[in-house]
């Protein structure tokens, strides 16, 4: 029976991934993977599904968006159970809906195992909380540029905000974003940007909005990064602080 499974692979760490996804990474023929997924996840795959890397990032498309669709039909008619494995979370920034548009079109089933996405991933790995009582009671996750290429209009909204700003596929405009920031009052405002979070090949970047993007141009940081904007990045230095002092007193009583 002709099927697509979108699944979430998680944001790197191979081990941030739900048994359900695991589940049905086992039960797949075909396997269509992203850029950003970890390949340690098709050794799941039984000996004889088909693997093939469809990946897409920014500045580097492997195959566009209705080439991927057509082989999504094409495999699931010809050989059964596809799996569109996508890094991250299906729904978030992985135009999921487009792909169970194209599957609908063509009478095949479809199913959706919702994975941990990076929006708050890369944040929490660093010890960076999205909200904290008394700092900021909530947070936007936008993307950071549109379909045109142009600045999302929703970093200007959140820029007058409050809350904690999540910004995803941004690092080419990250200079033009800070100065949006800046126009808001904001220029003395934390600013985190985690590259490659969870995967061991992790590396941050701490500054304000006034010089991060200095700093990470000093770093060489690139996509694939998440940048965290907001007072709750301060917490990130308190908590590290605190760890540092505990794991001082254990190996000093040890």
């Amino acid at each position: 029976m002709a099927k697509l499974s979108l699944v979430g692979a998680g944001p790197g760490d191979p081990e941030l991934i739900t048994l359900k996804a695991i589940n049905v990474l086992k039960q797949a023929d075909v396997i269509l993977y992203d850029a950003l997924v970890n390949e340690d996840l098709l050794n799941y795959a039984k000996p004889e599904a088909i693997l093939r890397f469809v990946g897409k990032r920014y500045g580097c498309h492997s195959l566009s968006q209705q080439e991927i669709n057509h082989l999504i039909v094409e495999y699931a008619l010809s050989h059964g159970h596809v799996v569109r494995l996508k890094g991250g979370d299906p729904f978030v920034f992985g135009r999921a809906g487009e792909e169970i548009a194209a599957a609908n079109a063509a009478g095949i089933e479809v199913a959706v195992i919702p994975g941990i996405s990076s929006a708050l991933a890369a944040a929490e790995s660093q010890m960076i909380p999205l909200t904290s009582r008394g700092v900021t009671e909530s947070f936007w996750v936008t993307t950071g540029t549109t379909l045109t290429g142009e600045i999302s209009g929703d970093i200007d909204l959140a820029a007058r905000s409050t809350a904690t700003v999540i910004i995803l596929m941004a690092m080419s405009r990250l200079e033009a974003i800070m100065e949006i920031f800046s126009k808001h009052g904001k220029r003395d405002l934390p600013v985190a940007i985690i590259q490659e979070a969870t995967t061991g090949r992790d590396k941050m970047v701490m500054g304000t909005v006034k010089d991060i993007y200095y700093k990470a141009q000093h770093e060489g940081l690139a996509n694939p990064a998440v940048i965290v904007v907001g007072e709750v990045v301060r917490l990130r230095n308190i908590a590290a602080e605190v760890q540092a002092l505990i794991k001082k007193k254990n190996n000093e009583e040890r």
